[in-house]
């Protein structure tokens, strides 16, 4: 594990540059493609909010850089399986049949930070057309990241988590844990019998009209993703250190999956009812 002072978490306000100076220190590649989870309440107060944080990160990336977020819509599930809350069963029809379908370029994210909001509504940002794990990209190679995410296989080796891993690119958790890291979903899908489920989104149609869609995937956890990614960071392959207020980690998006890999192999070796 690699670190860097954290001078600037008692550095307020934090600016662009500040914040720019902090990400080149932890380890931002110019040029590389990199994939933010962020809380902006972590990062604490910045001249310009959402948008210098932005302006920050594609400074640091370089004009040959790519900047990826995650920009799901969880709402737009089946709500038979929502917990947090739960919707009364006599809900779930109406849901089905009146919830919009996704539309990439008008659908807000929920849940994913202030800015993957910000990233997703930037001029020139592309956005994939998966009705529940969209991610949004900036920057060089944004269209090869994000085109063509498939419905089934939603964050596997097909998906944008999976381009981002052909380009060797890296994680940036900005103030958030490895519970929020996504890229591990990577590493179920090379199990040898992973868990499948049935899902379930609104979704637009050719004609503009919308329609309620099933389909088949892994059934995803991250509940063990914190005590995987500890586990990672003793292999010393992830950098961290603060950028603004926010404690980081940076790490080799290859590094981490496949690590992942071989941890849920060795720690999931019941299959899940």
């Amino acid at each position: 594990m690699i670190a860097h002072p954290a001078a600037s978490a008692e550095r307020l306000p934090h600016t662009r540059e500040s914040l720019a100076a902090d990400l080149a220190a932890l380890g931002v590649r110019p040029g590389s493609t990199l994939l933010v989870h962020a809380s902006m309440r972590a990062v604490g107060y910045v001249a310009g909010g959402t948008q210098a944080v932005v302006l920050a990160l594609r400074d640091a990336l370089g004009p040959a850089g790519t900047l990826v977020v995650p920009t799901h819509t969880p709402d737009n599930s089946d709500p038979a399986e929502w917990q947090n809350p739960p919707v009364p069963p006599g809900w779930w029809a109406v849901i089905r049949e009146h919830a919009p379908g996704f539309d990439p370029a008008v659908t807000p994210s929920r849940w994913m930070g202030a800015i993957a909001e910000q990233v997703r509504t930037w001029p020139g940002a592309r956005r994939s057309d998966h009705p529940h794990v969209s991610f949004a990209a900036l920057g060089r190679c944004a269209d090869e990241v994000v085109r063509d995410h498939p419905r089934s296989g939603m964050l596997g080796p097909d998906s944008p988590l999976g381009r981002v891993y052909a380009l060797d690119g890296d994680v940036l958790l900005l103030g958030v844990g490895h519970d929020s890291n996504t890229s591990l979903h990577l590493a179920e899908y090379r199990q040898p019998a992973p868990p499948a489920a049935r899902h379930g989104a609104a979704v637009r149609r050719a004609d503009g009209g919308r329609e309620w869609v099933w389909w088949d995937d892994l059934d995803l956890h991250e509940e063990d993703f914190d005590r995987l990614g500890a586990d990672f960071e003793v292999t010393g392959a992830v950098r961290t250190g603060r950028v603004g207020g926010a404690h980081s980690r940076l790490m080799r998006q290859r590094d981490a999956v496949d690590f992942a890999e071989t941890w849920i192999a060795a720690h999931r070796r019941q299959p899940r009812d």
